[in-house]
């Protein structure tokens, strides 16, 4: 499916205008914190992750978990898989999701991470689809709200195609 057959829905732009100002933001707010403990949520955090660090005004460190609830589906199958190795304990996390739709893979790594003791720990996403919630969770930081839909790009994936679009698109079928 090429380029042309996704919609753009948020633009190269605005992704990169609401992730220098989200940098800021968590620079602001989390400044007596000292460094950060960055775990982005692989696969589809990446890029957003590796652009928000860049604004982001406190040392960093960068780590990664790995969850898996869609498989080769446009919707989740309801059971995370998780994957990692973190040590985080007494470190002040910031966790870094792709989109939260269901809440179940925000609650779900929320949950393990909260088992390996952190000092602190605040999540943030790049897509919030709170109409599709089936777990009362709501990111510490959000850059777009947006309503049910399908979405690919900017590290989103359908069937772990088109995470290298510069933009957020729907499908056109």
């Amino acid at each position: 499916m090429p380029e042309e057959q996704f919609r753009e829905f948020i633009s190269t732009e605005q992704i990169a205008d609401r992730v220098r100002e989200l940098g800021r933001t968590i620079t602001e707010e989390l400044a007596d914190y000292g460094e950060l403990l960055v775990v982005c949520v692989l696969k589809g955090a990446f890029i957003f992750t590796a652009d928000l660090v860049r604004h982001i005004g406190l040392p960093c460190r960068i780590e990664f978990i790995r969850a898996s609830s869609y498989g080769s589906h446009c919707t989740s199958s309801g059971t995370v898989l998780l994957t990692h190795d973190l040590t985080i304990e007494g470190r002040n996390v910031l966790l870094v999701e792709d989109i939260v739709d269901t809440g179940l893979t925000l609650a779900c790594i929320t949950e393990e991470l909260r088992k390996l003791n952190p000092a602190s720990l605040k999540s943030c996403c790049l897509l919030d689809k709170p109409s599709a919630r089936k777990k009362a969770v709501r990111p510490d930081y959000t850059a777009f709200t947006i309503p049910d839909l399908f979405v690919v790009g900017y590290g989103l994936d359908m069937a772990g195609r088109f995470r290298e679009l510069p933009f957020i698109g729907i499908p056109e079928t």
